[in-house]
């Protein structure tokens, strides 16, 4: 029996995937009202503990209770009937669907009573968004959706189906910190009403500030269980990676020792978006060889339409782009490649790496016309294997072995595995989209390592993230986007918080300093 004093009690819980422990008898507790933090590394065995108390995967052995009953949960629908229900950092949604859609997507009721019934439901997920401080169009499609309001989406079809139990996979690794503060104000609502917040997480602030209490998991084993009050930032780092030296933050960079000419050049650039409206308008701006460029701004003013023009991916309808010298042909994937363009996309299950196949297979995708991966048009599986067990090793990409599929990896390895085939192709730009989202302390601290180094080696980084502080931390330059449009670049020694954020909002400096 479990003790009805907890909402969730997982006692003893083995999983194993073929011969891989990922969690080895780990116990774990939550109580009613209280935002319970889940913290560990990249491939810790956190997820896999929410997946199978959310019915994605059953245990290989264990014992799961919910307020004090033994909980059989062999599937998601078994989990919501029991009130559990997880935000998934990799989103769950039909992207052709309408987000209203997707939310009311399953229930018996069905669209078969026809408009009037979807526009009732879209009015009532309206209501729940408004209430909770969610926002979305509830009648756009997915597709045409940001990552943050796709997010958003998730978490309000969790709320929609009634859960008392929610889990939150990564949370704020797409927000902007306005949009993080919105969210803690969220979860605080959620615990006032009774309900367990199972966060989990990556970020030391974050659970420092918004957690009640903490649990620890490392290797696959729980390392702690612990009140906020007891602990620090220090202590949790420090019990996350098993050592007295904590992976720190990257210090800010300093200097620019190659920054050179003009490497990546955009005029008056105009690009509509999924949705037909105009998605950047008249935008300018450079990149110069051996510096890193930020580009700041709130999920869904142009960021996902430049890190697609520039990469190929989606034509531009007015202006220009100059590359090292050279127009940059309209919308040719391979010729941005040819160019020398490299490309780390914001969501790397989904347009960066194909799940089922493995390490070999996703780092030859870009390098196997070349001579040295292919001859005749067959390739070299031989030296090609060996290839990648060098690169695997070299960016120390965790795997069950170099054929195991890459969705079988944690993300933090999954990330490693996508900048080892880009940087191995010795690119003039790297257009790095949201390069650390959902990683921890030490897999983001390597990230940042190899950003910093094509930028000592000469090469221009366009870093594109909604995680101000990285933005800050990182960039030599940070250009403000705001509805499409460039309102500011600033430069490292003049950039800070308050004064990106009046220009994320869309405020003139004159006006944030009159509110």
């Amino acid at each position: 029996m479990g003790s009805s004093v907890f909402s969730v009690e997982m006692k003893g819980i083995v999983k194993q995937f073929g011969s891989v422990t990922a969690n080895d008898h780990v116990d774990f507790r939550a109580k009613p009202g209280e935002i319970h933090a889940l913290l560990g590394e990249n491939g810790a065995g956190k997820s896999t503990m929410m997946c199978m108390l959310s019915g994605v995967y059953r245990p290989t052995s264990g014992e799961i209770y919910i307020r004090g009953k033994a909980a059989g949960i062999r599937s998601p629908k078994d989990a919501m009937r029991l009130g559990v229900g997880m935000v998934f950092q990799n989103f769950r949604l039909v992207q052709t669907l309408t987000a209203a859609e997707n939310i009311v997507l399953g229930e018996r009721s069905g669209f078969w009573r026809g408009p009037g019934w979807i526009r009732r439901k879209q009015e009532e997920i309206e209501a729940i968004s408004e209430r909770f401080g969610l926002p979305f169009p509830a009648d756009r499609p997915v597709w045409q959706l940001s990552v943050g309001e796709q997010q958003r989406v998730e978490i309000v079809k969790t709320l929609y189906r009634g859960a008392d139990l929610i889990i939150l996979d990564e949370p704020t690794s797409v927000l902007t910190p306005g949009e993080v503060d919105q969210l803690f104000e969220t979860l605080a609502r959620m615990k006032s009403e009774g309900k367990t917040v199972i966060m989990t997480t990556h970020k030391l602030k974050e659970v420092m500030f918004a957690s009640d209490r903490i649990s620890v998991m490392r290797k696959g084993r729980m390392i702690a269980e612990m009140e906020k009050r007891e602990t620090s930032e220090g202590e949790l780092a420090q019990l996350m990676v098993g050592s007295r030296t904590a992976p720190q933050p990257a210090a800010k960079l300093q200097g620019s020792p190659k920054a050179g000419g003009p490497l990546l050049v955009v005029r008056g650039l105009d690009v509509y978006g999924d949705h037909g409206r105009k998605a950047l308008g008249g935008l300018g701006f450079e990149v110069r060889e051996g510096e890193i460029v930020g580009v700041a701004g709130v999920s869904g003013n142009g960021q996902k339409e430049l890190a697609e023009v520039l990469t190929g991916l989606r034509m531009w309808k007015g202006g220009s782009v100059e590359f090292a010298g050279r127009p940059l042909k309209n919308g040719s994937v391979r010729a941005a490649i040819e160019s020398g363009i490299a490309h780390v996309p914001e969501n790397r299950m989904k347009s960066g790496l194909a799940g089922s196949l493995g390490s070999v297979d996703n780092l030859l995708f870009k390098t196997y016309r070349s001579p040295k991966r292919s001859r005749l048009g067959i390739l070299r599986s031989g030296s090609n294997r060996s290839w990648a067990a060098e690169l695997v090793e070299r960016y120390d990409v965790k795997t069950p072995g170099i054929d195991a599929p890459v969705q079988m990896m944690s993300g933090g390895n999954q990330q490693k595995l996508l900048f080892a085939r880009e940087i191995e192709q010795d690119p003039k730009l790297m257009v790095a989209v949201h390069p650390t989202q959902g990683l921890d302390v030490g897999a983001s601290q390597g990230v940042h390592r190899l950003l910093g180094e094509l930028r000592s080696r000469g090469r221009g980084v366009l870093l594109i993230s909604e995680d101000l502080d990285e933005v800050l931390q990182l960039s030599d330059r940070v250009l403000v986007l705001y509805g499409g449009r460039n309102v500011g670049t600033v430069d490292r020694a003049e950039a800070d918080r308050e004064r990106i954020g009046r220009l994320m909002a869309g405020l003139t400096e004159r006006e944030g300093e009159a509110g």
